[in-house]
């Protein structure tokens, strides 16, 4: 009966330690939560045309105040200094960081 219990055991070590070494080399992306390889949102998107987003902030009619980019953002997750990020609001893709949507929100300071 002790044999039993040590072969269940055993396999399922082995199963475990499989699914840990495929699991691997995608552990980065899992625990950041952000892919790699993230494409820039177009204007005509649908999502973009809707919240009005422009690659180009000077080129956003609605826009009230010179500094309201993509980069002064809350809702941009980009690294300072960078020329395009990831933002909430268009999951997935990536906007430019000198661009506007009617969905700006002023970072917290």
């Amino acid at each position: 009966m002790a044999k039993h219990v040590t072969d269940s055991s055993r396999r399922r070590f082995i199963k475990l330690t499989a699914i840990g070494l495929a699991a691997a080399p995608f552990a980065n992306t899992l625990l950041t939560g952000t892919a790699g390889a993230a494409e820039p949102i177009s204007e005509t998107d649908p999502l973009a045309a809707a919240m009005k987003y422009k690659a180009d902030a000077t080129k956003a009619a609605e826009r009230k105040d010179a500094t309201q980019t993509c980069a002064s953002c809350a809702l941009y997750t980009g690294k300072a200094g960078d020329a395009s990020g990831p933002c909430s609001i268009f999951q997935g893709k990536l906007v430019t960081a000198q661009g506007w949507c009617s969905a700006w929100a002023k970072k917290a300071a």
